[in-house]
């Protein structure tokens, strides 16, 4: 009789596991709230206050101003001064990363200039600017060694450090390390069995770079550019140290609509700061779908 009882009995339902989050995840959480409050809540702030009237209401004023002749010639020269930059940095620092990696250099230079790469990348602002004027300006060391010992007056050619060529100068000595540290792990990635394969066939060294090699590359190459494009499109220190309101970029228009005297409008600054943010998370998004696609090549 018992064990009939049992037979019918019905077995317990079996109990769900509390759901627990991964002891794991906490070593991300000091990560993921920097993120929120100074990345994602300020640039909902920018967005928000864009579309606001200084009352709070809702508003295209703002956006429309972005039209004024000065902010167009502002887009325009930043823009010019970011694609200079860009296509100036993918060039030469492509052409040093294969020469370290790919042109039977010594290792030991591909590691300094690699080390050094990495602190080139990150050294901007007004350190840089400064290191420049004390450099190339109008009385700094090299351009009082051209004229003392070689009679050669670098302002009398024409150049201006404070100027838009003097400008892409000074960005160029950050475009081209973050160019190098970018395009080195792409080169690395090419297979060594691709150029012995080649060169089988009857292909000489700059048939395989313009057939096998550089359309492999190309991706990298694009979305490098693209990357470069967003890093002098969003820099701010270096020029405003630089140049100060000499040369009308976003950035300083963005400055002097924010924290100015005269021109101070807030949520026209904000319009201002919306516009980068659309163009320099197009570029971004277009460096990631590159690397994306150049990284499924390589593998």
């Amino acid at each position: 009789m018992t064990d009939l009882s049992l037979a019918h009995a019905k077995p317990d339902a079996p109990r769900r596991a509390p759901l627990r989050l991964p002891l794991v995840w906490l070593g991300v959480l000091p990560f993921a709230i920097f993120a929120l409050l100074f990345l994602v809540w300020p640039t909902l702030h920018i967005v928000l206050g864009a579309f606001q009237t200084p009352e709070g209401g809702f508003t295209l004023r703002n956006l429309a101003g972005l039209m004024a002749p000065q902010i167009v010639g502002a887009f325009w020269i930043s823009i010019k001064v970011s694609v200079m930059t860009a296509a100036l940095g993918c060039v030469i620092g492509f052409v040093l990363a294969a020469a370290v990696t790919r042109g039977g250099l010594p290792a030991g230079l591909r590691d300094t200039m690699l080390t050094f790469s990495g602190v080139a990348s990150n050294f901007a602002g007004v350190p840089l600017a400064f290191a420049f004027i004390a450099t190339l300006g109008r009385l700094g060391l090299v351009t009082v060694l051209l004229r003392d010992w070689f009679g050669i007056n670098l302002y009398a050619t024409g150049f201006n450090l404070i100027s838009f060529a003097g400008l892409t100068l000074v960005y160029l000595y950050f475009q081209i390390p973050l160019m190098i540290l970018i395009i080195t792990p792409a080169l690395d990635g090419l297979k060594r069995e691709w150029r012995e394969a080649a060169t089988s066939l009857g292909a000489s060294g700059v048939q395989y770079w313009r057939m096998v090699a550089l359309p492999v590359l190309w991706p990298s190459f694009l979305g490098t550019f693209a990357l470069l494009f967003a890093n002098a499109f969003g820099a701010v220190a270096t020029a405003m140290a630089l140049t100060g309101s000499s040369l009308s970029i976003v950035p300083i228009i963005l400055f002097a609509q924010i924290r100015g005297d005269v021109l101070q409008d807030p949520h026209l600054g904000y319009a201002i700061a919306f516009g980068m943010i659309v163009l320099t998370g197009i570029a971004n998004l277009v460096y990631i779908v590159l690397r994306t696609r150049a990284e499924r090549w390589l593998k």
